[in-house]
């Protein structure tokens, strides 16, 4: 399948070349059967004869060139309907009736905040062509209409709130938030170019429209992301703040719970990439004494927290139990013995272990434990997860040596 992708430059088309571009070099294997030989990336910089060729040759066009931010607002219907046009005129010109997409946006409803919105009005301007092309052609043709879209790659300062919220946050910019109860639905570039693969295969999700809302339906005249977020302003960004302290020694080594698939989990990674380079490393607290280093890499609210231990040649660490804690210890460099025995008897276990073949071992409760490094010559390092961050006040942690 040869694909003509028109805006390659964009935010959007930008991601969805990316992800082309994978599949077709074989990189992307989750997509089932879709095979890409071609993306052909149509921008500003490409010339008339390239668009020519390529629509000519292609079998699927993603339609995602557009005008966002004109000087002018009459460059609205110009940049949207007309281009669209002339790529509609081109693919006639060769009789090629393959699949198009367009893309367009919840504006174009007219309904509602958006009635008089002109950049709205060339949006259903160029639905309105592509319908008809559909009918004079009997093409496939797939109208989408996006709400606000965010993610990596995303232009600040431009024509989304959250691109600006997290550029300027990263770099320690003021924001501006005039109306934190502003409604928004959102859509994570993700979500939108698993959408727009499923396309390809004609799995695409069918919708109608009652004002801004979106009505599944098997048949619907429209398509659809059928996976979107409806927030408020002021919790993005609060929800953005949050992401900025995760992210720094800001709030130390405190993880931000980030359910894959949620609203924070998407913001974290779109606030990630906006990071400048001072701000991508970041220093930890190390517990250093005589015999090595011990340093908490990362607490999490639930889950318990992720330590780094470093013993040097010869040392013993531990000689302790626990009543509820319990800890599993992963040694990924160096040669050491893992030491335990059951309060109140004297059997003791032992596990001999290395870089060279890691494994996980669980510290007991109820089990005093250490850990010795028995090279002369090589620190062990030591992977150390705990059920829970430590507690001063409760360190339920009690002296006891292994070996009496």
């Amino acid at each position: 399948m040869r694909i003509l992708v028109t805006g390659a430059k964009g935010f959007v088309g930008r991601n969805l070349c990316s992800q082309l571009n994978n599949i077709r070099e074989g990189k992307a294997r989750c997509y089932g059967n879709v095979q890409i030989d071609a993306v052909y990336e149509y921008d500003i910089t490409s010339t008339p004869r390239q668009l020519d060729e390529w629509c000519r040759d292609c079998d699927f066009v993603f339609n995602l060139a557009g005008v966002n931010r004109p000087q002018d607002p009459k460059e609205f219907m110009e940049g949207n309907f007309g281009f669209a046009t002339t790529l509609l005129n081109t693919l006639k010109k060769y009789k090629n009736n393959c699949p198009v997409m367009i893309s367009s946006s919840i504006q174009a409803t007219l309904s509602g905040r958006f009635g008089t919105s002109e950049y709205g009005k060339s949006k259903k301007a160029g639905e309105e062509l592509m319908f008809e092309y559909g009918k004079e052609t009997g093409a496939k043709v797939l109208v989408y209409r996006f709400p606000n879209l965010f993610g990596k790659w995303c232009r600040p300062n431009y024509n989304s709130a959250i691109a600006t919220f997290c550029h300027n946050i990263a770099h320690d910019l003021p924001i501006q938030v005039n109306d934190r109860s502003v409604e928004m639905e959102l859509l994570y570039i993700d979500d939108l170019v698993d959408e727009m693969i499923a396309a390809l295969s004609g799995n695409e999700h069918r919708c109608e429209f009652e004002g801004p809302e979106t009505v599944s339906t098997d048949n619907g005249r429209y398509c659809f992301v059928p996976v979107t977020h409806k927030t408020t302003l002021g919790e993005i960004v609060d929800i953005i703040n949050g992401c900025a302290g995760a992210a720094s020694n800001k709030d130390g080594i405190n993880m931000a719970e980030l359910p894959q698939g949620s609203l924070r989990y998407k913001l974290m990674t779109t606030y990630l990439s906006y990071l400048p380079k001072e701000k991508a490393i970041y220093d930890l607290k190390m517990n250093v004494d005589a015999r090595g280093s011990f340093t908490e890499l990362m607490h999490t609210t639930n889950c318990g927290q992720v330590s780094i231990n470093i013993s040097k040649p010869g040392i013993t660490k531990g000689e302790h139990w626990h009543h509820s804690k319990w800890e599993t210890f992963i040694v990924v460099s160096g040669r050491g013995l893992i030491r335990m025995r059951k309060e109140g008897t004297d059997e003791i276990r032992e596990y001999e272990v290395s870089g060279a073949k890691i494994q996980a071992v669980h510290m007991l409760p109820g089990y005093t434990h250490n850990i010795i490094n028995l090279s002369d010559t090589e620190d062990l390092v030591t992977v150390m997860y705990c059920n829970e961050t430590f507690n001063p006040n409760r360190p339920d942690t009690y002296f006891d040596k292994v070996e009496k």
